[in-house]
């Protein structure tokens, strides 16, 4: 079934580090040609292209600030004609950019947190179409959040409801893109052991959200893979869109 994987082109949106770097590693031992993209962690991103081609893949870094409409269109037209087009697009660009309560939130703060984590996916997707459409069809697959349905912990409300924003958006794009055939649905980590959490949550946001978890413990980004792999097989999922994917340990059962 594996071998469906064999020359396709993926570009993988923020896969220097974390979940993307795992799936974007898991995707090119299995032959794909994959576009490894980054914003500032550069030497990550060649990290995960260097590991690739070690297991003997095919990748490319792209380099690019995804908040800006023109960066997200420059960097999908650049991963299809390196791989010589695409077939999947995974769209797993973002961050909470810092916790901030609704009293501290200025214009600026505002329009950087949707600007990366909706404005890139939306302009990245749109962009993706025509290479999409090219090759027969496709799949995109975006990366939501666990914070989409539960509203997130203190100061991540802005974060949260931005990825309410792409849960959403990911069932529209669904339908209007189906007659396409393109697939689009969207993977939503739970409380999972990356930097992010390092970044931006101290030993109790941890510990609440660790006792919060049926299964006791974090996930980690392999445990995430799984899910993306299963959402961009045809063989596995041909049938399947519109759909968000929980990988939250139990942490939330909707």
């Amino acid at each position: 079934m594996f071998e469906e994987w064999k020359g396709k082109r993926v570009l993988i949106t923020g896969a220097s580090r974390g979940i993307g770097a795992a799936v974007a590693l898991q995707l090119g031992t299995l032959g794909a040609r994959v576009g490894v993209h980054y914003h500032a962690s550069g030497e990550g991103a060649e990290q995960v292209a260097d590991a690739i081609r070690a297991a003997g893949g095919d990748a490319v870094t792209l380099k690019g600030d995804l908040s800006r409409s023109a960066e997200a269109r420059r960097v999908v037209d650049e991963a299809a004609d390196q791989l010589g087009g695409l077939d999947v697009l995974i769209n797993n660009a973002g961050d909470m950019l810092g916790r901030a309560a609704l009293e501290e939130i200025d214009d600026d703060r505002y329009e950087q947190v949707m600007d990366l984590n909706v404005r890139s996916l939306v302009m990245a997707s749109q962009a993706a179409l025509p290479h999409l459409r090219r090759a027969g069809g496709g799949t995109i697959i975006h990366t939501t959040s666990i914070a989409a349905r539960n509203g997130g912990g203190p100061g991540a409300g802005l974060y949260a409801s931005a990825k309410g924003f792409v849960s959403t958006l990911t069932r529209n794009m669904a339908k209007e893109l189906a007659a396409d055939g393109i697939r689009v649905n969207a993977v939503a980590p739970g409380t999972i052991a990356t930097d992010f959490h390092a970044r931006h949550s101290n030993d109790a946001h941890m510990a609440a959200a660790r006792a919060s978890i049926p299964m006791g413990r974090l996930g980690t980004a392999d445990e995430c893979v799984g899910a993306y792999l299963f959402l961009a097989s045809e063989a596995l999922s041909g049938y399947v869109t519109g759909q968000v994917i929980e990988v939250n340990g139990g942490q939330l059962m909707p």
